[in-house]
C-alpha cells in the first residue's frame, strides 16, 4: 500500500516537471529571438508602451527600390543612372514611385530586396517631387521628410544623418550612388572622398566611358543644403557648393568653379575650399581637359586633372591671381591644323572671350613650337603669359584663383553655335577675331567689275603625301583661263600662321582635296568661296561635317566637288565590279581605320578638267556684284 501510494504521489510531480521544462524552453526561445532582433537592428526599439506591434514592424529593415533611368540629355547614346532609395514605412514612397512610373515601369515590391525598374528623367523628377509634397502635408514630418531630404549630392560611399526631430526616432539614410555608362572613351571620373577610403579609383578599362558621379539633386541648386551634422543635429543647415563639373556634353567635360580655388600644379589638382564639405567628404572629379572625350586614343594623350572640394586640408598658395583661370590641354591631335583650330583655338575662344583678355591660360601637355606658332592668337585672348602646368608642378607651385574653368566648351567641328554659347557668340565672331589678331585687312572678297581691274584670286592647296591632286597644273591653267589669278600653296605644320593667314586672306576662293589644309578657310574674307574635292568612297557626310558646314557657318560660299570612279586611282587597285565601286558606304562598317587607310590615304585624284571648269565658272559667278 505504501509503495502504491508513493507511485501516485510521484506522477503529479513528474507532470509538473515536464511543464516547467517546456516553459523554460519557450522562454529561452523568446529571449534568443529578442537578442537576435536587437543585435540585427540596434537602432530599433523592441518594445513600445503604446503599440508593441508597430515597434516590431518598424524594426524590420525597409525594402529599397533601385531605379534604372535613361537621361534624355545625353544624346543618342544616352546615360543610364541607377538610384537606390529606401522604402518608407508608410508606403508613401512606394505609392509615389509606382504612380510616376507609367508604362515604362515594371515594379515589384518585395521586403528586404532591391528591385530594378526603368524610367526617364522626367518621370524620376516627378517621383522625387511627390515625397517632398507628402512631407509638407505630414504633421510630424518624420517618414516623408527623411526620404526627400534636399542634400547637396553627397559623395558616393559616404553616409549622412537625416533630420532628427527627437531622440525617439533616428533614421540613417544610405547615400544614393549613381553610375553613368555611355558608349565612349573614359574622359572623366568622380570618386568618393570618404576619410576611411583611398581618394580616387582606377579608371575604367576599355572603350566604354565610365563615370562615377554624385546623386543628382532633387531640388533646384539654390535651394539645396547639407543635412545637419551628426554631432550638431537640430535644424541647422550648411549651404554646400553646387556640382563643380558638368558631364552632360558629348565633346567635353567642364568644371566651372568659383571661390577659394587652389591649383596644386605638382599633382594636377584643383582644390575648392568649402567649409560645408567637411575635412574629407567633398566632391571629387577627374577630367581630361580636351574636347574629344569619346576618342580613347586621343584622350590617352591628355593629362588628367583632378577637381575636388574640401573643408579641411588644402595646399598653401605660393602665388595669387586676380584673373580667372582657363585650363586646357594642347596634346591630343594638335599639330594638325584642323585639330589645332577645332579642338583648341575655337573652343578656347568660346570659353575665354568673356573675360576680355583678363584671363590666365593654364596649359597641359605644352609644346613650345605650338605656343610660338599661335602666339598672336593666344596673346589676343589673354594679356597674361601662359602658365605651363608641368613646369609649375616641377617648381612645386600652388596658384590660387577666385574663378577657374577646367576644359573648354566645344560645339561642332570649327563651329560655334550661338544658341549654345553663354555669350551669344557664333562662328563669324571667331573668324573676325582671327582677322583682327593677325591684322588681316580684307573683310570682303573682290567683286567683278568693281572698277579696280584686279582679277579675283584663287588659291589651290597642294598636298604632298596623300590624296594628291595629280593634274594640279591642268587645274591651275583652267582657273587662269576662266579669269582667275591662280596661286598654289603647300600647307605645312611648320608654316608661320601670320604669313599663311595673310596669303589666304588675299584670295577670293580656296580649292583643295578633303584634308586639314582646308582649315585655312578661317582666314578667307566673308563672302569668299571654298571648293572641296571629295575623294571616292561615300565620304560626302564626312566632308560636309568637317568643312562644308563650317564654311557656311563662317559666311563663305561652299561648293562640294565629288570625285567619280574614273577620277580616282582606286580604279587601278581594285577590279571592276568590286564592292568599293558598287557600294562603298557598306564598307564603312569596317571602321574608321579602313576608311582612312583605303578611301582617304589610299587614293590620289586626277579631276576631269572639263567637268571641273564648270565649278570654276560657278566660283567666278559667286563674285559677281
Amino acid at each position: 500500500m505504501k509503495g502504491g501510494g508513493g507511485g501516485r504521489l510521484q506522477q503529479p510531480l513528474r507532470v509538473e516537471s515536464q511543464r516547467f521544462r517546456l516553459l523554460s524552453i519557450v522562454g529561452g526561445c523568446f529571449v534568443f529571438c529578442l537578442v537576435f532582433l536587437l543585435s540585427s537592428r540596434p537602432d530599433a526599439t523592441a518594445f513600445d508602451t503604446v503599440s508593441p506591434r508597430a515597434s516590431l514592424e518598424g524594426a524590420r529593415r525597409p525594402a529599397a527600390v533601385k531605379t534604372l533611368r535613361t537621361s534624355s540629355g545625353a544624346g543618342s547614346g544616352g546615360d543610364f543612372h541607377v538610384d537606390v532609395l529606401p522604402q518608407q514605412q508608410g508606403g508613401s514612397l512606394r505609392q509615389s514611385v509606382e504612380q510616376s512610373a507609367g508604362d515604362k515601369t515594371a515594379t515589384e515590391w518585395v521586403r528586404d530586396t532591391v528591385i530594378v525598374e526603368e524610367r526617364s528623367d522626367a518621370e524620376a523628377s516627378e517621383a522625387a517631387a511627390e515625397p517632398e509634397e507628402a512631407a509638407e502635408r505630414d504633421g510630424d514630418g518624420n517618414s516623408a521628410a527623411a526620404e526627400s531630404n534636399p542634400d547637396d549630392q553627397p559623395a558616393p560611399g559616404t553616409r549622412s544623418r537625416g533630420n532628427e526631430p527627437g531622440a525617439e526616432e533616428k533614421k540613417v539614410r544610405d547615400d544614393a550612388t549613381v553610375v553613368t555608362t555611355a558608349a565612349a572613351q573614359p574622359a572623366a571620373e568622380t570618386t568618393a572622398t570618404a576619410p576611411d577610403r583611398p581618394e580616387g579609383k582606377p579608371r575604367a578599362a576599355g572603350g566604354g566611358q565610365s563615370k562615377l558621379q554624385e546623386q543628382p539633386a532633387r531640388q533646384p541648386q539654390e535651394e539645396r543644403h547639407d543635412e545637419p551634422a551628426r554631432s550638431g543635429g537640430g535644424d541647422h543647415h550648411r549651404k554646400q557648393l553646387p556640382p563643380l563639373c558638368d558631364f552632360s556634353d558629348f565633346r567635353s567635360d567642364i568644371c566651372d568653379m568659383a571661390g577659394d580655388i587652389r591649383m596644386d600644379a605638382n599633382a594636377s589638382v584643383f582644390v575648392v575650399v568649402d567649409p560645408a564639405s567637411g575635412a574629407g567628404g567633398g566632391q571629387w572629379h577627374r577630367v581630361r581637359p580636351y574636347p574629344r572625350k569619346g576618342d580613347e586614343t586621343c584622350m590617352g594623350r591628355i593629362t588628367e586633372v583632378t577637381v575636388r572640394s574640401t573643408g579641411g586640408d588644402a595646399p598653401r598658395c605660393t602665388r595669387e591671381h586676380a584673373a580667372p583661370a582657363v585650363v586646357f590641354s594642347i596634346g591630343g591631335y594638335t599639330g594638325n591644323i584642323f585639330h589645332d583650330f577645332s579642338d583648341v583655338l575655337v573652343p578656347l575662344y568660346t570659353t575665354a572671350h568673356r573675360y576680355g583678355g583678363d584671363v590666365q591660360l593654364v596649359m597641359a601637355n605644352v609644346a613650345s613650337w605650338w605656343l610660338v606658332k599661335y602666339d598672336r592668337l593666344l596673346h589676343a585672348l589673354s594679356r597674361h603669359a601662359p602658365l605651363d602646368l608641368a613646369r609649375a608642378g616641377a617648381a612645386g607651385e600652388v596658384h590660387c584663383f577666385r574663378r577657374a574653368v577646367v576644359s573648354l566648351r566645344a560645339h561642332k567641328e570649327l563651329i560655334i553655335e550661338r544658341e549654345r554659347s553663354a555669350d551669344g557668340l557664333a562662328t563669324p565672331d571667331f573668324t573676325r577675331f582671327v582677322r583682327r589678331a593677325l591684322s588681316l585687312p580684307r573683310d570682303a572678297p573682290t567683286r567683278l567689275g568693281d572698277g579696280t581691274g584686279r582679277k579675283p584670286r584663287l588659291l589651290v592647296i597642294s598636298r604632298h603625301r596623300t590624296r594628291l591632286l595629280l593634274n594640279l597644273d591642268a587645274v591651275v591653267r583652267a582657273a587662269e583661263e576662266v579669269g582667275f589669278e591662280a596661286v598654289v600653296n603647300e600647307s605645312d605644320v611648320g608654316n608661320d600662321i601670320s604669313q599663311v593667314g595673310a596669303l589666304i586672306n588675299s584670295c577670293d576662293a580656296l580649292v583643295g582635296v578633303h584634308g586639314a589644309g582646308l582649315t585655312n578657310m578661317v582666314f578667307l574674307p566673308p563672302g569668299a568661296t571654298l571648293v572641296q574635292i571629295v575623294p571616292w568612297g561615300g565620304l560626302q557626310w564626312m566632308a560636309r561635317a568637317d568643312y562644308g558646314d563650317p564654311a557656311e557657318a563662317m559666311g563663305l560660299r561652299y561648293i562640294q566637288y565629288e570625285v567619280a570612279v574614273g577620277e580616282s586611282t582606286l580604279k587601278d587597285k581594285f577590279p571592276p565590279g568590286h564592292k568599293i565601286f558598287t557600294d562603298p558606304t557598306s564598307l564603312h562598317k569596317k571602321g574608321f581605320m579602313f576608311i582612312r587607310q583605303t578611301l582617304m590615304d589610299g587614293q590620289d585624284i586626277a579631276v576631269d578638267v572639263g567637268r571641273f571648269r564648270e565649278v570654276l565658272l560657278q566660283v567666278l559667278n559667286n563674285l559677281s556684284p
